[in-house]
């Protein structure tokens, strides 16, 4: 086992008297993997600026470890990491995570990526049931305990803080997981993670999976046990909420539930279950029931604006219905409902929408309001832009302050998000859109791009709406083979001067690519959220670089599927 340096002990035993990265303690970690697993949802792929943006805002909404990235995975990722790092992960910020498989190339970038961090984390795994035994690393579980104990102690001489993850421990025999648990935590892991990788297990199970590890386990005491869980029978939040009254004392999760397949355990729900239900919760983790500490180090009045931001930049809409961040979820139609709030809220209502970022007061700013006004305004909403960027923005805000009379925050969301949309590499920029259509018309478009080589091309084209018109004569400019799977359309405000957003995805050969944009000209909108789509097309076309959805399988560890 490699030697500890004497400052990985000091480290550790700083991070053990702060309070934050104690096993028993009596408040729940919560570690947001939404820029890692959030990022593999089909084309949800942020780029690095984006990716930025995103960290500043988790760590304004007070998540304790964000795991930025899996820096081996390509360039991109690794450079992600690393200026999270140094941006993010300053004296009193988050813990910054870097993911590693059970493999030294894959330790080493990630200790690298981490290193600028106040406070960094390796996160590394490898799969402990059988069926990936067999089928996928081809080990006997000797062979995949002596690689878990010797990977571990390896990131262990990087930092203090090393995090390990049996995979597919929901589907593992229990007795060989309490074994490899017991041997990496020796090994010198200060958190065991637990995944319910394939989503497959129910809240009863799971609950006793935790209970089993705290009484079978004999050195647990030296580590937290965290949890992670994906959504495939929709039981990932009930899951989790079942751990915690075991003994899980961190819980991984993403800004709303967004991950592979069915997405990951949705960070909203769960803050706002353990917020709404603390006096519930509270005696399971050593606390007074009636104590109105809250559980987590969430600011929840952040939520909302997270969700949006998260939303947005991934081109992932969030469902009406969608608990505590949906447009639906402090609406009331019933007359019967309607008339019970009014007399009182709790009638209906278990928390308060203001509780969780949302306001009654909308409206923010005017036409006459000037560069710094709106410069602190967006900053409030967690937008900190280059003067290039800020320039951009500004003049769409003036544009839109002449055509509507009222600008809410989602208009402010819409315009920056659409302005700042940064595109990979030098794409193709839209100069000219014009269409005719009509119910006795053939619909017809006129498109004018700027290539990224400067020229300026235009052309025309017919289709069976005035979008596909659109599309058509964009694609006979670009010459980029594609298929549309998805084209959604959403007014960002009510009123008929609303803005609408347009978000689509598009797919080449086995990638999917996302595009989004926001206009009061629905076909103008239509167009540039095609362009940023292709754009990223073009630009992983002409960069090609390896992703974690796409890694083929190494001697030791396939695709990541934490």
């Amino acid at each position: 086992m490699t030697n500890q340096p004497s400052q990985v002990e000091s480290e550790q035993e700083a991070q053990n008297e702060s309070g934050r990265r104690t096993p028993d303690g009596d408040r729940i970690l919560i570690f947001d993997t939404t820029l890692r697993d959030g990022e593999q949802s089909p084309g949800a792929t942020l780029n690095v600026e984006e990716k930025l943006i995103v960290a500043r805002q988790l760590a304004r909404l007070g998540v304790d470890i964000i795991e930025a990235g899996f820096p081996f995975a390509s360039p991109g990722d690794f450079e992600a990491v690393q200026r999270i790092a140094e941006t993010v992960g300053i004296e009193g910020g988050p813990v910054i995570c870097g993911l590693a498989r059970a493999t030294r190339q894959d330790i080493k970038a990630a200790a690298d990526a981490i290193r600028p961090a106040a406070r960094g984390r390796i996160h590394t795994f490898l799969a402990t049931s059988d069926i990936h035994l067999k089928y996928k690393l081809k080990k006997t579980r000797s062979e995949v305990m002596a690689i878990a104990a010797e990977m571990v102690a390896y990131a262990k001489s990087f930092t203090a803080d090393v995090e390990f993850s049996p995979e597919d421990a929901g589907r593992s025999e229990p007795e060989f997981l309490y074994a490899v648990l017991e041997r990496v935590i020796a090994a010198g892991a200060t958190t065991v993670n637990i995944p319910d990788t394939v989503g497959y297990m129910t809240p009863g199970e799971f609950g006793d999976l935790i209970r089993g590890i705290k009484e079978n386990v004999p050195n647990i005491d030296r580590a937290v046990i965290s949890v992670h869980g994906h959504n495939d029978l929709g039981l990932a939040v009930a899951n989790f909420l079942e751990a915690v009254k075991n003994g899980a004392r961190q819980l991984e999760c993403t800004i709303n539930g967004i991950g592979e397949r069915a997405g990951n355990a949705a960070l909203e729900e769960l803050v706002m279950a353990m917020h709404v239900r603390r006096q519930y919760f509270n005696p399971f983790i050593g606390r007074p029931a009636d104590s109105e500490a809250p559980l987590t180090n969430i600011d929840t009045r952040q939520i909302y604006k997270t969700s949006r931001l998260v939303s947005n930049l991934t081109s992932m809409l969030v469902q009406p219905n969608k608990a505590i961040v949906g447009s639906n979820a402090f609406a009331h139609e019933s007359g019967i409902h309607q008339d019970g709030i009014l007399k009182n809220r709790l009638t209906y209502e278990i928390m308060d929408a203001q509780s969780i970022g949302l306001t009654d007061n909308q409206l923010v700013l005017g036409k006459l309001s000037g560069r710094n006004a709106f410069r602190s305004r967006l900053k409030e909403l967690g937008f900190e832009l280059s003067e290039q960027d800020l320039n951009k923005a500004f003049v769409r805000f003036k544009d839109l302050a002449d055509k509507k009379k009222e600008i809410t925050e989602r208009d402010l969301e819409a315009i920056v998000q659409d302005e700042t949309q940064a595109q990979y590499g030098l794409g193709y920029q839209l100069e000219r859109v014009q269409v005719s259509c009509g119910d006795r018309a053939c619909p017809t478009a006129t498109i004018t791009l700027r290539t990224p080589d400067g020229r300026e091309l235009t052309d025309a084209a017919v289709g069976t709406g005035p979008v596909d018109a659109v599309y058509r004569a964009i694609n006979r400019l670009v010459e980029i083979p594609n298929r549309l799977i998805e084209f959604s359309v959403q007014s960002v405000t009510a009123g008929i001067d609303a803005m609408g957003e347009v978000t689509i995805r598009i797919q080449h050969e086995d990638r999917i690519y996302s595009g989004h944009a926001a206009n009061t000209d629905i076909i103008v909108a239509s167009a540039q959220a095609y362009l940023n789509a292709l754009n990223r097309l073009f630009s992983a076309s002409n960069n090609p670089a390896i992703h974690p959805q796409g890694f083929q399988e190494t001697a030791v560890q396939a695709v990541v599927s934490v």
